[in-house]
């Protein structure tokens, strides 16, 4: 059976999750909807798309990914599926699903041509998003999707040396996947520099430094503190010494 994935910029406030909750429920009722992130980097699908590269690793196989950053919404952009080592995610064509499809062994992306009957200009997470993945979920999508190739991908980042996400302690995730390279060396960000450590109790209170967080990405830290006091934003770039 597959899981209903929900990613997205709405924020814990008002109606918008919950209204694209109310068409999977008719839609799809026997499809499990799990809320995995609703405070997405607002109006950032870049910086987006590295977070949700990495948090889909705790999904299986089959999981659809209801994924809306989408600042362009009634634009000229496209909705689209992509399919990515067996698992689909749903969602505008605005970058918001590329670190996944750059990270991923197989892919094949799909346009969606599908439009309902009613569709706002301003809100396709409910009105199409929502419906492509409920009737993913149910194997009948058959006359909603083209598929297409592309080849713009090549300039996309695997990578990405910045600070895309604050969670709820003032954590700095960045878009950068940690590997046994950068095991020991200094990360730099805007003048500040800190060292590895493994756990918060590794250093003292109040002290920044970076690790290798539960995703698998770098992750910047103060112990009993937030990394938002070393006055960091979305967009700060790192980098590493020795």
């Amino acid at each position: 059976m597959a899981i209903i994935v929900l990613f997205t910029d709405f924020g814990p406030a008002g109606p918008y999750t919950g209204q694209m909750e109310a068409v999977l429920w008719q839609m799809a009722p026997a499809h499990p909807v799990i809320d995995l992130l609703s405070s997405a980097p607002i109006a950032n699908p870049r910086a987006s798309s590295y977070l949700l590269a990495a948090l889909r690793h705790s999904f299986p196989k089959g999981s659809i990914f209801l994924a809306v950053v989408d600042p362009g919404v009634g634009s000229e952009r496209k909705a689209v599926v992509l399919q990515a080592d067996g698992q689909y995610f749903v969602g505008p064509d605005n970058g918001l699903l590329n670190t996944v499809a750059v990270h991923a062994r197989q892919v094949q992306w799909f346009e969606i041509v599908w439009r309902p009957e009613q569709c706002s200009m301003s809100f396709h997470g409910r009105d199409l998003f929502a419906s492509v993945a409920a009737r993913l979920a149910c194997d009948a999508s058959d006359d909603l999707l083209k598929p297409f190739t592309r080849h713009d991908l090549d300039t996309w980042p695997v990578d990405l040396a910045e600070v895309i996400y604050f969670d709820h302690y003032g954590n700095a995730m960045t878009g950068l996947r940690y590997h046994e390279g950068l095991a020991g060396k200094s990360l730099m960000v805007d003048g500040i520099v800190m060292e590895q450590a493994d756990t918060f109790s590794a250093v003292d209170e109040h002290q920044a430094f970076w690790y290798k967080n539960s995703s698998g990405l770098v992750e910047i830290a103060v112990n009993k503190g937030s990394a938002k006091q070393l006055g960091l934003d979305v967009g700060a770039g790192i980098s590493f010494g020795t």
